[in-house]
């Protein structure tokens, strides 16, 4: 388990209008661990992401990392605190390629004076390479992102965050719509960049979670349903019930 900060939201509550989104969540992610989180729409997934990355203020509850509270920290702050969030639809430069992409999201002073005065060494050139590397795109350095497919701009998008050198990556459905081999090479990727850092991924592909072969919580009704491998969360009956539908 490598070193940095554990996640840990401690009854988290959620109203909006007297709705519950969330509604007394505890979760606890350890330094380096790769976390599924699945569960039926409406469970909470999206409002818990919500309020780690500071979106959604809780109504009630503590969510640290570390020992930092993100309950008073703005979006921005979290983001610099090294908390990255994938969404479900990638964001990037169509125009660009994926290098000016890697390039642009790479992590350095961000000041007018200093944008002017940047330019690309040979230590930022290396770790766009190995970034590349990591996320399989190296043969399509020099291609627009807006002619990759679907699975790519994923990893392409995956890269962009990595560059940014984050603690906890909070990753949202990130193989819908994927073939096979793309859903394949994603499960591979994000076994392959936690330890060096956390992630949680939100799925509803469950063969998907199979893949990934690491603790799975599930969601209902905006709490923790069961939690544990994904074998123990299948057989548990009340998941059964509520989520697979029988």
């Amino acid at each position: 388990m490598s070193e940095g900060r554990r996640l840990y939201l401690d009854g988290v509550s959620v109203v909006f209008d007297g709705f519950r989104a969330l509604n007394n969540l505890s979760l606890i992610v350890e330094p380096g661990e790769l976390r599924s989180v699945i569960g039926p729409n409406g469970a909470g997934k999206t409002t818990m992401m919500d309020v780690i990355t500071g979106k959604t203020r809780p109504t009630a509850g503590k969510v640290l990392f570390g020992e930092t509270d993100l309950t008073r920290m703005d979006e921005a702050g979290i983001a610099n605190l090294g908390i990255g969030r994938k969404f479900q639809k990638p964001t990037m430069f169509d125009a660009l390629t994926v290098f000016e992409n890697l390039e642009l999201a790479l992590k350095a002073p961000r000041g007018p004076i200093a944008c002017l005065r940047w330019k690309l060494n040979g230590e930022a050139r290396t770790r766009i390479e190995q970034t590349m590397a990591e996320i399989g795109l190296t043969e399509r350095a020099q291609d627009l992102a807006g002619i990759l497919s679907h699975g790519q701009r994923q990893w392409l998008e995956i890269g962009m965050l990595l560059m940014q050198d984050p603690e906890l990556l909070l990753v949202d459905e990130p193989v819908a719509g994927m073939t096979d081999s793309e859903t394949e090479h994603t499960a591979a990727l994000l076994v392959r960049i936690a330890g060096r850092r956390s992630v949680v991924v939100v799925e509803h592909d469950l063969e998907f979670v199979r893949a990934l072969g690491r603790r799975v919580t599930v969601l209902c009704d905006g709490s923790v349903l069961s939690e544990g491998s994904i074998d123990h969360v299948q057989n548990d009956q009340r998941v059964i019930e509520v989520y697979l539908g029988r």
